[in-house]
């Protein structure tokens, strides 16, 4: 009997960990133009049925002769032709933030009236990873039809 009980706690202890296992947390691309703000995350983006729908950024660099390089970043956020916003910057912080983004990042970025880039950050964390099991069961359903 207290084998049992023990058991059935252990069950219900370890319960709330499984039923938040594989937690995923979509984020759509948002373009803020009032506010200078763009957000969502790049896997949600590329798999939207919005084929416009897109997020991302991206580093240049330069060589412009005897150990100098010249580096320039960009961010850019797109959800129709004519609902995008890309902003460009030069500061050495915002085009190192960028080294961070991954391919599962949330990216959102922020620029000024002259579209620099005034802000850059993300988080890569593993909500932002597709369900794949739940992209496989959609593939099957999709396969017997």
């Amino acid at each position: 009997m207290k084998i049992k009980a023990i058991v059935f706690s252990l069950i219900m202890a370890l319960m709330p960990i499984t039923l938040w296992a594989g937690l995923t947390q979509p984020a759509p691309v948002t373009i803020d133009e009032e506010n200078r703000i763009a957000q969502g995350d790049m896997v949600t983006a590329r798999f939207s049925d919005n084929d416009q729908e897109l997020i991302g950024c991206g580093v240049r660099k330069f060589s412009t002769g005897e150990d100098t390089v010249l580096s320039f970043a960009f961010c850019q956020a797109r959800l129709a032709e004519d609902v995008n916003i890309v902003c460009n910057t030069q500061n050495p912080e915002l085009v190192n933030a960028i080294d961070s983004i991954s391919d599962y990042s949330f990216v959102t970025f922020s620029w000024n009236e002259e579209n620099e880039c005034t802000r850059i950050g993300n988080s890569t964390q593993s909500f932002y990873i597709p369900n794949f099991k739940l992209k496989k069961v959609k593939k099957k359903d999709n396969d017997d039809d």
